[in-house]
């Protein structure tokens, strides 16, 4: 498999080919805002340096952390420290993980369950990190006969044992904790998550907490990077695509979502993702 240089690139080759894609980066592509897309994200970072914002959780990034996103979780990846950036990101369609997968070993678990012990982050140690680039190098390197099989055997390989490190970390009395700002952001976002059906406004949230509009908006972008208004249309697209995905009516799903309006609703989904909520909801539910 050729080892792609851009994020979006194997994004767009993993839904193209119904199957997975793996890109090398060293330096920052044009950053994206609080986002969501409709491939599983595998990001191992080599270098670290940066914070995580997936959800309702703020991450700090050190070496060899693994993060495992989904289709419906909305993420933002901010605070540059280093100029830098040395990752490893993997692209994979999730028809095809569930596809890989068998009644005794669904592959798929490590996207989709989420609990205590385990919400986005592993830290791996060192013979996990070098097993992980051992796979990693497998798969991209292999190019003789029989490479197709190779590099699909390969890749359940490396999703068995993450896994098994996850299984391993939900037995486990140890927890990994979140990192934000303060216990102030912490609390805006956990008021924001609980209330996304409701319309919220900047000054909605500074009669809640007892703080003005300025500063309310200052420590939340210090600490995740991007506005309370684009975290909170994120996450109610987010929100959205998952009630979509599960038959829910649009305009049901446009209430329940937050939206001001149908309108609103229809703009921001089709801006994000690429078609209008009635298209995605036919294509899940096709």
């Amino acid at each position: 498999m050729k080892e792609l240089n851009s994020c979006k690139d194997a994004m767009a080759a993993s839904m193209e080919n119904k199957y997975f894609a793996v890109a090398h980066l060293y330096k920052d592509e044009k950053a994206m805002e609080m986002h969501i897309h409709d491939c599983y994200e595998v990001y191992y970072s080599i270098s670290g340096g940066k914070q995580f914002l997936i959800d309702n959780k703020v991450y700090d990034i050190e070496p060899g952390d693994l993060f495992l996103i989904n289709q419906y979780d909305s993420h933002y990846l901010t605070q540059i420290d280093k100029e830098l950036h040395e990752r490893i990101v993997i692209m994979i369609d999730p028809e095809y993980m569930q596809k890989i997968s068998s009644p005794e070993t669904n592959l798929d678990a490590c996207f989709q369950n989420r609990g205590e012990k385990f919400s986005h982050k592993i830290r791996l140690n060192q013979e996990q990190q070098g097993r992980f680039l051992y796979f990693i190098n497998k798969i991209t390197t292999s190019n003789d006969y029989g490479h197709d099989l190779l590099e699909k055997a390969t890749f359940t390989e490396l999703f068995v044992m993450i896994n098994n490190i996850i299984i391993n970390m939900n037995t486990n009395k140890t927890t990994e904790k979140t990192t934000t700002y303060n216990e102030q952001v912490d609390a805006i976002l956990s008021y924001l998550n609980n209330n996304i059906q409701y319309p919220i406004s900047i000054n909605d949230l500074s009669k809640h907490f007892y703080i003005s509009e300025s500063y309310i908006c200052r420590i939340f972008k210090a600490a995740t990077g991007t506005t309370i208004n684009k975290y909170m249309t994120a996450r109610r697209i987010s929100m959205a695509k998952s009630l979509l995905a599960d038959g829910i009516g649009v305009s049901e799903v446009c209430d329940k979502c937050g939206f001001s309006d149908y309108s609103n609703f229809l703009k921001a989904f089709t801006k994000s993702v690429g078609i209008s909520p009635k298209k995605y909801s036919q294509y899940c539910n096709k």
